[in-house]
């Protein structure tokens, strides 16, 4: 993974830092932008969250009568999550949606949302991450020179697929090649459970998975749904052991050359089409059980209780309550419960 670019590197290298920016002072053009910026995705176009994102920059464009124009990237058409986030601390990339997990390489706290069985279900991690905690990990993003908006996009709890066994038990994942997003947590969360993590990036899983690199991978059933992934996985295991949900970043820089009426525009924009995308993968999660088993998959729940014992035998609460700090893991049980 790339090294974070340190505020002294990002400061000396703040003209190319808007190489990706186009900035149109006349507007003698009367189509012409006047701001023209670039948001990726790591997922499908089909995914809702894309599917919403396409209809929140239409609605900006007409809003702000065609002066901010966003073209869209999704499928990692810029490159892996690391690289993207690059991009986006860089300012070549002026807006990026990014799991918590992945941040965390740059903004360590960022990946507290991923805490392995932490949450009961979304609409848990969504009362945690629209109150105080949320509040206490944006002012962290902001500080390493990001823009966060305030909603999160869903993803979803995560669920273990295989293509040798299900994973019924914390026993079943004992060397278990299994593909994890490049982020620490993650990692530590699959050693601790006893299986044998490789972080391989999104756009690389499909291929892994079918020359069997990796013998499973873990995601939300939409995302197993849209990347295709049933047709190399056999086993899907509903363990619900992490939520996921996506951070909609901006440049900091570019976000604050926007004028405050543009700002408004999408900040309004950015709610309504997130709770809006939420709804949607809701319904899509919670649909999509029968279609895998429809598409060959064997669906079976885990005894969740074997994983969590497992966790807590390996002091996994305690070394994450000493990373994150104090304060943002007592923001964390205020919601969840005592976990460490």
């Amino acid at each position: 993974m790339r090294q974070p670019i340190s505020r002294g590197r990002f400061s000396a290298g703040a003209a190319a830092a808007f190489a990706g920016i186009v900035v149109v002072k006349s507007r003698a053009l009367a189509d012409q932008p006047q701001f023209q910026y670039k948001f990726a995705s790591n997922i499908s176009v089909d995914h809702p969250l894309n599917v919403r994102m396409t209809q929140m920059w239409n609605a900006v464009n007409q809003e702000t009568k065609g002066r901010l124009k966003v073209q869209m990237f999704p499928n990692n058409q810029l490159g892996g999550d690391p690289a993207m986030l690059t991009q986006l601390r860089s300012g070549a990339l002026q807006f990026f949606t990014l799991d918590g997990g992945i941040l965390q390489s740059v903004v360590p706290v960022a990946g507290i949302q991923g805490v392995g069985f932490a949450f009961k279900n979304s609409a848990d991690a969504f009362a945690a991450m629209d109150g105080p905690l949320g509040t206490y990990v944006r002012k962290d993003i902001e500080g390493k020179g990001l823009y966060a908006f305030e909603k999160m996009w869903e993803n979803g709890m995560r669920q273990i697929t295989s293509s040798t066994h299900p994973m019924k038990t914390a026993d079943d994942l004992k060397s278990f090649k299994v593909r994890t997003p490049p982020g620490r947590l993650w990692v530590d969360l699959f050693k601790s459970l006893g299986a044998a993590p490789t972080p391989i990036a999104f756009n690389e899983v499909y291929l892994a998975l079918q020359n069997h690199t990796v013998d499973g991978q873990e995601n939300p059933y939409a995302i197993i749904d849209t990347a295709r992934l049933f047709e190399v996985q056999k086993y899907l295991t509903v363990t619900n052991h992490m939520w996921s949900a996506f951070w909609f970043l901006a440049n900091g820089d570019a976000w604050r050359a926007l004028p405050p009426d543009i700002q408004a525009v999408v900040s309004r924009n950015a709610v309504k089409y997130a709770v809006r995308q939420r709804r949607d993968t809701a319904l899509l999660n919670a649909s999509l059980e029968d279609k895998l088993k429809r598409r060959g998959m064997q669906v079976v729940d885990a005894d969740t209780a074997t994983f969590r014992a497992k966790l807590r035998e390996s002091k996994f609460y305690e070394r994450w309550k000493a990373e994150f700090g104090p304060a943002a893991w007592d923001l964390l049980e205020a919601k969840t419960g005592k976990l460490a």
